[in-house]
């Protein structure tokens, strides 16, 4: 096969070149499902203390490469290095959790009516399943897109992103390394104008029998689209608008930090960032005003320096995107308490109180580090408020009163709720995904079994059969 052009990835900070891969296109595609199928029915079939042996060397094989992993996220996504170690322990984690589950993957014996009829439920690794992985938090996204679908006894095509090649190679080094049998783990880059006929191609493969997406909603409706052309069933894990509400009982020095912290953290570059800050009237002004000062002590920098709790967004793209939803807002009437428009990637925390449904900071993901403040009337207000969005993959409830937090946390409409915490929130065994435009499916933990397993129903006759004709 010939050695396909290259791609590059230019730092956001330096504009230098931060990385460059293969550029592999549409016509690639077609011998690395191959060989991916080809691999699958000795992988599959090897026992799941075999398979456990293998990941958790995978996870020892990632955390080896901290300073390679660090240096590749600043470069190619302009992270702290606090954000990229975090990425890695929690990746680490993910492929830990997975191998614990390989003795987790259990059918069951279910009463049969028919004398004499033993009836299971088996569940059984489906085949090659296709992880689309993005930039934001590349490690974490990238290793949960292909380990539980191994664990599961399934053979993986990681189709790396455009922005952090580098990033998401690095997997799939540590996984070659830790012995997975060859072709059983595969990574795709494209160049980014590749990018909609490599995936088209991959998700049209006979080989490739589930895709797992985890992106923006206008990306995962074109793919649910060209997978339901084949019948092929997606995980989908999409936009999000997570709303926090301040109740007039909630301990506010609590939920300004946890506010601060999901707002701002990765400069809010999160599925699961905070971006609508509800809060009660009753408790307004007192809110805003301890956390506008809480974000405007939370300094941008050069990741690279390491000097600040915030680095860079990914690209110019995002700086016109943030900056034209707060002279948006601004226009229509809200008020900029902290932070501030940006002429760089470099961008202040940024706070806009007075925000209204008029605005367009009120319904669009910013994907940035800008939140809105919406005042509500009271607690009914603030959950008919909180559920005026098509997003719903993450929330959070502030208030003294447990009981009514969780009755609240009920009444949202997400897939994710805290309650007295922060809407970012993630951890290797529990049950990750949302409800309308932010999709459907669930990665994480025994759901994820469901989601890269078939589940069969096998019968034993130990009987004579008796029938009517």
């Amino acid at each position: 096969m010939e050695t396909p052009m290259e791609f590059t990835r230019i730092n956001p900070i330096t504009g230098e070149v931060a990385s460059s891969a293969p550029a592999l296109k549409a016509s690639d595609i077609p011998a690395i499902a191959a060989r991916a199928e080809a691999a699958f029915p000795a992988w599959a079939a090897q026992g799941p203390n075999a398979r456990r042996a293998v990941l958790m060397k995978a996870a020892d094989a990632l955390m080896a490469r901290k300073d390679a992993f660090v240096a590749a996220m600043m470069a190619e996504t302009g992270s702290t290095a606090g954000w990229a170690m975090f990425n890695l322990g929690l990746a680490a984690s993910m492929v830990r959790e997975a191998a614990a589950l390989t003795t987790q993957i259990a059918g069951e014996v279910i009463p049969s009516d028919k004398p004499g009829c033993l009836s299971m439920a088996l569940k059984e690794p489906v085949g090659v399943i296709l992880g689309i992985a993005p930039w934001n938090a590349p490690i974490i996204l990238g290793v949960r897109a292909i380990a539980v679908p191994l664990a599961c006894g399934n053979s993986v095509i990681l189709k790396a992103s455009e922005t952090c090649p580098r990033t998401h190679a690095l997997i799939i080094e540590a996984f070659a390394e830790a012995g997975f049998p060859e072709g059983v783990v595969n990574v795709v880059t494209n160049a980014p104008e590749d990018a909609g006929e490599v995936v088209g191609a991959l998700i049209d493969a006979p080989a490739v029998k589930r895709i797992n997406f985890t992106g923006s909603t206008h990306v995962g409706r074109i793919i649910a689209k060209r997978a339901a052309e084949h019948l092929k069933p997606c995980l989908l894990e999409l936009g999000g608008k997570a709303p926090l509400l301040v109740l007039e009982d909630a301990d506010l020095d609590e939920a300004v930090k946890a506010a601060a912290f999901g707002a701002f953290m990765n400069q809010g570059q999160i599925c699961m960032s905070t971006e609508r800050i509800i809060v009660v009237e009753a408790v307004a002004d007192a809110f805003i005003a301890k956390f506008a000062a809480k974000a405007a002590s939370m300094a941008a920098g050069d990741p690279r320096e390491g000097t600040t709790p915030l680095g860079a967004v990914v690209d110019r793209k995002t700086v016109d995107h943030v900056n034209a939803l707060i002279d948006d807002a601004v226009a229509k009437g809200a008020e900029v308490v902290a932070g501030g428009k940006a002429e760089s990637v470099i961008m202040p925390a940024t706070v806009v109180a007075g925000v209204t449904a008029a605005m367009n900071l009120y319904r669009d993901e910013s994907f940035g580090p800008v939140v809105a403040v919406i005042r509500a009337r009271d607690a009914e207000h603030a959950i008919e408020l909180a559920n005026d969005s098509e997003y719903g993959l993450s929330a959070a409830v502030f208030t003294r009163d447990a009981a009514k937090g969780l009755g609240i946390a009920r009444r949202i409409r997400s897939g994710i709720c805290h309650v007295n915490g922060p809407t970012v929130h993630d951890e290797a065994q529990m049950p990750f995904g949302g409800v309308g435009a932010s999709g459907y499916g669930r990665f994480g933990g025994r759901q994820g079994i469901d989601s890269f397993t078939e589940t069969r129903w096998i019968t034993i006759e130990t009987q004579p059969g008796h029938f009517p004709i």
